[in-house]
C-alpha cells in the first residue's frame, strides 16, 4: 500500500465531474480525498466546469462508474479536450474494455485508475498531475531557444527523397553549378543549403539571394557592391552578395525573375569570375559555388525570349527536381511531426500529436502551396488547438472543405477518387499492389485511374541534360516500364 505523507503541500483544487451526480450524490472516495487536504469542487455541469477553470482550477477527476454515462461523454469531451486541465480518470473496470471508453481515455486523460481503488493510489496520482501541471505553467512563460538541430533539414523517405538525397550528395561533392526546378514551397533553398553543408565549401559562407525581391535599380549594386560616392547616398565602400559569398556558395534563389538586362551581367560574372563594384575599375576574382533555383519553366522562358539562352545552360549543368509534396505519400506524416515537434515545444508544450481526423486530413489535402502551406499549417494549428491533439479545425481545413464542396455529382466522384487513390497510395508507400488491394480493384483499374487524374508515384528524372529550345516536353524520363497504362 502506499502511503502518502501529511507533509505534502494541501489545498490542492481538483475538479469533479461525475455523469451520475444528479442520482447518486455520495461517493465514498469523495471524503478520503478530503479528508487528505484536496480541495473539491463538484461540477455539475460543463458551465460550472469552466467557471472553476477560470478560477485557477488545473486538475480534473472524472468519476465514470455505469454503461449508461458513456453516453454523456460526447457533452463533456470539448471540456475534457481543454489542455489547461489535467484529466485523472476513476473509471470501472467493466468500461475499460469499451473502445469508446478507450479511445477517450487516450486522447483526453493524464492518468486513469480503475475502480475499486486504494484511495492512496487516487491522491497520489492526482498530486502528480497537480504538480506537472504546476511546472508547465511555471514555464509557460520562460522563451525557448532553438538548438543547432532546428536548422532546416531535408525530411522524407519516399522514392523521390531518397532519389534527389543521392543525388545531393553525389552533387555536393563537385563544384559544378546546379539548377534545382520545382514547384514553389517544396523546398529548393533547403535542397541548396543541403548540397552547401556536404560540400568542401561548408565551413564558407552561404549567402541566399533572392532574384524576385530585389528592385530592379538596385540590383547590380546588391549583387557586385559599389565604391564611396559611387551615386548619391554612397557614404562608403559595400561589398555585395557575391563577394559575401566568397569561398562559399552563393544561391541565386527565383532567377527566372531577374530582370533581362541584368542577366548579361550575372553571365559575364560567370564567365570570368570576376565582379567589378559600380563605381570602381578594380577586377575583384571571385570563387563561389552557383546554385540557382526557380518554380518556373527556364526552357519556356528561353523560348518566350525572357530569359538569356546563353545564361540558361551556364546555370544548368546539373538539374534537378524537388517533388511536389502530394507526390510524397507518407513523407507529408512524417514532415508534420517533424515540425510539430518543433513548434510545439515553442508554443503549446502540453500537445501530444495529431488525432486520426488531422492526419487523414492531411493525407488527403492536395498541398498547393507545398511543404511550405505544410509547415505554416503546422505552426498554426500548434498555437490554436485548445485540446492534446490537434484537430483539422486547427489546421484550418474545416472551412476549408465546406467552401469546395463539389457542384456537381461528376465533380464529387472525382474528388473522392483522387482523395482515396492518395490515401491508398500514402497508406502503402507507394505499393502499387497494396493499394490496389486496400481500395478493391485491380492494379490495371488503378493504373488507368491514377492516369486520368494525373497522380504519380515517381518523379521526373532528379538529374537531366538541359532541354533543347523546343523540344517535346511530352515524355515522362523518371517513368519505369509498368508504372502506367498508357
Amino acid at each position: 500500500m502506499l502511503h502518502i505523507s501529511d507533509s505534502t503541500i494541501t489545498n490542492q483544487t481538483v475538479m469533479l465531474l461525475r455523469p451520475s451526480s444528479s442520482v447518486e450524490p455520495h461517493c465514498a472516495y469523495l471524503d478520503i480525498l478530503r479528508n487528505h487536504g484536496l480541495s473539491l469542487v463538484e461540477c455539475i455541469s460543463p458551465d460550472a466546469a469552466y467557471r472553476a477553470m477560470a478560477n485557477g482550477c488545473r486538475v480534473g477527476l472524472l468519476i465514470l462508474d455505469k454503461h449508461a454515462e458513456l453516453s454523456q461523454l460526447e457533452r463533456y469531451e470539448p471540456l475534457v479536450n481543454n489542455n489547461q486541465i489535467a484529466w485523472v480518470g476513476l473509471v470501472a473496470q467493466e468500461l475499460i474494455a469499451t473502445p469508446r471508453m478507450r479511445d477517450f481515455i487516450g486522447e483526453h486523460m493524464f492518468n486513469f485508475i480503475t475502480t475499486p481503488a486504494d484511495p492512496d493510489h487516487i491522491i497520489l496520482t492526482l498530486r502528480h498531475a497537480w504538480g506537472m501541471t504546476l511546472i508547465r505553467d511555471g514555464h509557460a512563460s520562460l522563451p525557448y531557444r532553438t538548438r543547432a538541430s532546428d536548422e532546416p533539414s531535408m525530411v522524407g523517405n519516399s522514392p523521390q527523397m531518397q532519389r534527389l538525397s543521392s543525388q545531393i550528395q553525389k552533387v555536393a561533392r563537385t563544384d559544378a553549378s546546379v539548377l534545382i526546378t520545382g514547384p514553389s514551397g517544396t523546398g529548393k533553398e533547403i535542397a541548396a543549403l543541403s548540397i552547401h553543408r556536404q560540400s568542401a565549401r561548408a565551413a564558407a559562407p552561404f549567402v541566399a539571394v533572392n532574384c524576385g525581391a530585389i528592385a530592379p535599380q538596385l540590383f547590380q549594386s546588391e549583387l557586385f557592391g559599389y565604391e564611396k560616392g559611387a551615386f548619391t547616398g554612397a557614404a562608403q565602400r559595400r561589398i555585395g552578395r557575391i563577394e559575401a559569398a566568397q569561398g562559399g556558395t552563393l544561391f541565386l534563389d527565383e532567377i527566372g525573375d531577374m530582370p533581362f538586362d541584368m542577366q548579361v551581367n550575372l553571365l559575364r560574372f560567370l564567365q570570368e569570375k570576376t565582379i567589378e563594384r559600380v563605381g570602381g575599375t578594380e577586377s575583384i576574382g571571385i570563387d563561389v559555388r552557383i546554385i540557382a533555383a526557380t518554380h518556373i519553366d527556364l526552357a519556356e522562358a528561353v523560348r518566350q525570349g525572357s530569359f538569356r539562352e546563353d545564361l540558361y545552360y551556364r546555370i544548368n549543368v546539373i538539374c534537378l527536381e524537388t517533388p511536389p509534396l502530394a507526390d510524397r505519400g507518407q513523407d507529408i506524416e512524417d514532415i508534420a511531426k517533424h515540425y510539430f515537434a518543433r513548434f510545439a515545444q515553442i508554443h503549446n508544450r502540453s500537445l501530444r500529436g495529431f488525432s486520426k481526423a488531422a492526419m487523414n486530413a492531411m493525407l488527403s489535402h492536395t498541398w498547393p502551396g507545398n511543404v511550405r502551406e505544410l509547415v505554416n499549417r503546422v505552426q498554426r494549428a500548434t498555437v490554436m488547438a485548445e485540446g492534446r491533439f490537434i484537430q483539422p479545425s486547427d489546421l484550418g481545413f474545416e472551412n476549408q472543405m465546406e467552401q469546395s464542396q463539389s457542384t456537381s455529382l461528376e465533380d464529387a466522384r472525382a474528388v473522392a477518387e483522387s482523395t482515396a487513390i492518395r490515401r491508398a497510395l500514402s497508406q502503402s508507400r507507394n505499393q502499387i499492389s497494396r493499394a490496389a488491394a486496400l481500395l478493391g480493384v485491380s492494379r490495371v483499374t488503378l493504373y488507368r485511374l491514377m492516369e486520368k487524374y494525373d497522380i504519380r508515384t515517381e518523379p521526373a528524372a532528379g538529374t537531366r541534360s538541359p532541354p533543347m529550345v523546343g523540344r517535346s516536353a511530352s515524355t515522362h524520363p523518371g517513368s519505369r516500364a509498368g508504372d502506367r497504362v498508357r
